[in-house]
């Protein structure tokens, strides 16, 4: 089992980090591998769809989102955490975002996505909802703990201090090993679901 780890965070060692080492204590624990990627102190661009994806199965602009792209396949279960800035993601891990499930044209149904986000007060529910919406799209469960994915802290270090969210942190690495562990015998006797061709609906012709 594997499981890559986003940060979508600009400081390698903030709050951001703080919420997914607590994670990776628990996969750890359980042997499960992790690997984190530091995107938010990345010049990442936004996609421009242009479509040049469906032709080459790679993104036209050859960055961080196609060396993580094979990362993504090759993974059982994926965790994107991000500061929230004005309500929202940061703005460099939405365009990272966008390109990776766009561009990586794999199926991507029955790995397990969760998502982790950190403010020193407000914003949180909407970042949250935000972030799920990827792995939605791409028939991905999500992992869920015992409260919303949050954690809170404004200086350098004080996540530590919310307990609960270290509580839930590890409650959610807890429920997403078992998760991932279980889709993985769901596999084995009864494969994936099947299938059906795209259906696009245009709403205006």
């Amino acid at each position: 089992m594997k499981v890559l780890m986003i940060n979508g965070s600009p400081r390698a060692d903030g709050n951001t980090s703080i919420a997914l080492k607590e994670m990776g204590q628990v996969f750890a624990a359980q042997g499960v591998e992790t690997e984190t990627i530091q995107i938010g102190n990345q010049a990442i661009r936004g996609c421009i769809a242009c479509g040049t994806c469906a032709q080459k199965g790679k993104c036209v602009f050859d960055d961080m989102v196609n060396e993580t792209a094979p990362k993504f396949e090759a993974c059982d279960g994926l965790v994107i955490a991000s500061p929230v800035y004005y309500a929202s993601a940061n703005g460099t891990l939405i365009s990272f975002l966008d390109r990776l499930f766009y561009s990586a044209h794999f199926d991507k149904t029955m790995k397990v996505g969760a998502s982790v986000v950190v403010a020193r007060r407000g914003g949180l529910s909407a970042t949250f909802d935000e972030m799920n919406k990827y792995f939605t799209i791409s028939g991905m469960p999500i992992a869920s703990s015992h409260y919303w994915n949050s954690v809170h802290g404004n200086a350098k270090g004080e996540a530590v201090q919310d307990e609960e969210g270290m509580q839930t942190m590890r409650m959610l690495a807890a429920n997403m090993t078992f998760l991932m562990k279980s889709i993985a015998l769901g596999k084995e006797k009864y494969g994936l679901p099947e299938l059906e061709a795209k259906q696009w609906t245009n709403f205006v012709r």
